[in-house]
């Protein structure tokens, strides 16, 4: 049996069959050093200078992910905002691009004053939409063409191949933040993506220990050079205990991913049913208006992640999250404990998540336990 015909959950599980040769481990070092020794003639035979270009802790993780994701090279960095941001800061002030309204909100805000500051021309649009995206790109002058699909908080999806189609026609690149499909349930280089992005302080490391973010590149061409060059630069690399960390959580990346699908569908179904829910948002569901697409690009599962937009408005929500006991109420997602919260009143002003809306993150606990939590919550604020 080769690594071909090995499915991508056992590439992950065994790290890619990796086997220290030294001491015969089946777990890899950490490696600390900053530095790497010059040869005799001041070259380089390892390949190493220096420890902001690239980590040996590095290389596991990143052989592994771009497997796992089908592509050619794979980056990681210090958090999921600077493996995004390098994406725009690859191009040059006055080039356009093409970004969705509903994303995740701190790079939403970056885009709309840092990246709008520094000279590019950003325009939003509403990237569940092929029309949408199709009436913006401008052929010549569009650059990239961003997506994140499912979208934090509403889980719109974008269609993948109909946007590659659309960019590149128009000379421009795909980029997919694909945090929540993680590879397990997309993967948009087979869609025609050009790159892609994880926050993988969330599912890729499922641990909620560590901050990380990766990016996967479908060629190793020049602009992949560019963005290694971006992140050596501005020093926006992953220390290497987290780098091992992170590796350490990829390997059970398949069966936590598994696991809360079939959670988050369940619970979805349940709570579509609730009489003091107004709405339940999750690609599973046949009522959801991208389910149709979801079905085209997502396998194995829609994801553990739902949002419920509660009757009775935004106190309704609010109070119903503060009456949680098994849920956690924090930020982020993708951990194997489940989390709660009122995205409004995180992103603040001109959200474009609406009031009355939970977003929540399916853990590895038994959905039976999480349900049940939720419906006293909800009663219980109803009862207020």
């Amino acid at each position: 049996m080769t690594k071909k015909t090995v499915s991508a959950a056992s590439l992950a599980a065994q790290a890619m069959g990796w086997i220290d040769p030294v001491t015969r481990a089946v777990v890899p070092p950490i490696h600390m050093a900053s530095t790497y020794l010059r040869d005799e003639d001041n070259g380089y035979s390892s390949g190493r200078i220096y420890a902001r270009a690239d980590n040996p802790t590095f290389d596991q993780a990143e052989t592994t992910l771009a497997a796992l994701e089908g592509g050619a090279k794979a980056l990681i960095f210090s958090s999921g905002m600077s493996a995004a941001t390098a994406c725009f800061l690859a191009l040059a002030p006055g080039d356009h691009v093409v970004v969705p309204k509903v994303m995740y909100w701190s790079l939403r805000n970056w885009l709309a004053t840092f990246a709008t500051n520094w000279g590019l021309k950003v325009e939003f649009v509403d990237a569940d939409r092929t029309d949408a995206i199709a009436a913006a790109v401008k052929k010549g002058v569009t650059k990239l063409v961003w997506l994140e699909t499912p979208a934090n908080p509403t889980w719109a999806l974008s269609d993948i191949a109909a946007a590659a189609e659309i960019a590149h026609k128009a000379g421009a690149l795909l980029g997919v933040d694909s945090t929540v499909a993680t590879p397990v349930l997309t993967r948009p280089i087979e869609h025609g993506a050009d790159i892609v992005m994880h926050s993988a302080t969330k599912y890729l490391n499922g641990h909620s220990d560590i901050i990380a973010g990766a990016l996967v590149g479908a060629r190793d061409d020049d602009h992949w050079k560019k963005l290694r060059a971006i992140r050596a630069q501005l020093g926006t690399i992953l220390g290497q205990t987290e780098a091992w960390l992170l590796m350490r959580g990829m390997r059970t990346l398949y069966p936590r991913v598994a696991w809360a699908c079939r959670s988050a569908q369940s619970l979805a179904e349940k709570f579509a049913a609730h009489p003091m829910i107004e709405e339940v948002l999750y690609p599973g569901l046949p009522s959801f208006a991208g389910h149709a697409v979801a079905r085209k690009q997502m396998t194995n599962g829609f994801g553990g992640m739902l949002s419920v937009r509660i009757k009775g408005g935004e106190r309704a929500a609010i109070a119903t999250a503060a009456r949680v006991e098994l849920w956690k109420r924090a930020t982020s997602l993708g951990g194997v404990e489940s989390l709660i919260e009122h995205r409004a009143s995180i992103e603040g002003p001109g959200t474009p998540c609406p009031p009355d809306l939970l977003r929540l993150s399916v853990g590895v606990e038994e959905s039976a336990d999480l349900f049940e939590d939720l419906d006293q919550a909800l009663k219980r604020a109803h009862n207020a």
